[in-house]
């Protein structure tokens, strides 16, 4: 049954949605600063110009996608692809291939990112870190998933305060931002641009991973006006604290590149040497928890869905099950760990971002717009006030 568009949106509800994909984007990667160094620091003065196209990209997808799924009454994101896709309704596979894979690389990327984080403030041998960072993860998702779960929004937005927190005193601290973007625009000029281009593209890929929380939290927005007004919120929430962060990490970036280990998790490197101990210490504190509430409500959802598979029936207690199919995943994605976090976030995301490019971002921004506006014109209700 299709929804009726009768009222505004009110800005509390659209900001509420662009919240999600925000606090969707801002998690343990953005806080490590990795992904901003692999994707956007080596491109210099182009790197915040290709950050602010990515979530561009990003957000439109997600409003067409939306947009899609609740015009016509979907129920789930198998039956958004197969919309999307018609008449080749089986290709919604790609998507599932693309998904699965990506969030596998997520609880890696949780399980490096805490091992590289104990290794810095306690000097913990990295593989031990895996392990022990693995065993917490699946004792956690056998036992104590909810409680996870349930503090998760918490530990999210602690470290997102205090990592901004961080990138504003860091940028102004350094004082060398504007030297930094003056001194590469003269040596690069605008030989990055297709290297940014298609880092925008990647990024944005890769963060499509979040659409089936996006269409499930967006279900409010009956309008194209309301998508729009939820996805523009998103874009200025998700472009200010990623340029930020760049902005931060290009003023370090001569610091925490000359230590051993410190492009792993640049915004604690910076942030030791900018003398404020309090800071680091919650910091660390945050971006632990973080991670591992990561890992946990990533491989609880995993569990979720694989746990019903033919394979599983023959186990009858449900807990047994659950602590099987946990430990299969977690032991897969220890070992994917075993490659460190930047390789992770290189190759890992880069390559599910590729897939995404084809998939996802372009299908949605080509076809999708297509389809919505025809659709709207047949359903004018639909294009809202």
């Amino acid at each position: 049954m299709k929804n009726k568009v009768s009222a505004k949106v009110p800005f509390m509800l659209a900001f509420s949605v662009g919240a999600v994909l925000f606090s969707a984007h801002a998690g343990g990667g953005f806080a490590t600063g990795n992904q901003a160094n692999t994707y956007y620091v080596g491109l210099g003065w182009m790197g915040p110009i290709s950050a602010v196209i990515a979530m561009l990209l990003l957000c439109m997808t997600m409003r067409e996608a939306v947009l899609m799924y609740n015009s016509r009454g979907l129920t789930n994101y198998k039956d958004l692809f197969k919309t999307l896709y018609h008449p080749l309704d089986k290709l919604y596979i790609l998507f599932e291939i693309f998904f699965y894979i990506m969030v596998l690389m997520a609880v890696a990327a949780a399980i490096s990112g805490a091992a590289s984080a104990l290794n810095q403030y306690f000097g913990l041998n990295y593989y031990i870190g895996i392990v022990a960072v693995g065993l917490l993860v699946l004792v956690l998702t056998i036992f104590g998933a909810s409680v996870v779960r349930t503090a998760t929004t918490y530990m999210g937005i602690a470290i997102l305060i205090t990592a901004i927190t961080i990138y504003a005193v860091g940028t102004i601290q350094r004082g060398n931002l504007f030297d930094v973007l003056a001194a590469d625009f003269q040596t690069t000029g605008f030989g990055n641009v297709p290297q940014a281009i298609l880092n925008a593209f990647t990024y944005a890929g890769f963060q499509c991973v979040t659409l089936p929380t996006m269409i499930a939290c967006g279900t409010p927005l009956t309008s194209k006006k309301g998508c729009s007004k939820a996805m523009w919120i998103s874009f200025v929430m998700n472009t200010v604290a990623l340029v930020l962060s760049i902005f931060m990490l290009l003023s370090w970036q001569s610091f925490y590149t000359s230590v051993e280990g410190g492009t792993t998790i640049p915004t604690l490197t910076s942030c030791t040497e900018m003398g404020m101990p309090w800071l680091t210490v919650v910091y660390g504190i945050c971006l632990l928890l973080c991670l591992i509430s990561t890992g946990v409500t990533t491989t609880f959802g995993f569990v979720a869905r694989f746990e019903k598979l033919p394979m599983f029936r023959s186990i009858q207690a449900a807990p047994i099950r659950s602590a099987i199919v946990s430990a299969f995943i977690i032991v897969l994605s220890m070992t994917i760990s075993l490659v460190g976090l930047t390789n992770i976030i290189k190759y890992g995301y880069g390559y599910c971002g590729y897939l995404a490019i084809a998939i996802v971002v372009i299908p949605f921004l080509t076809v999708g717009v297509y389809k919505n506006r025809k659709y709207l014109k047949e359903h004018p209700e639909y294009r809202g006030k």
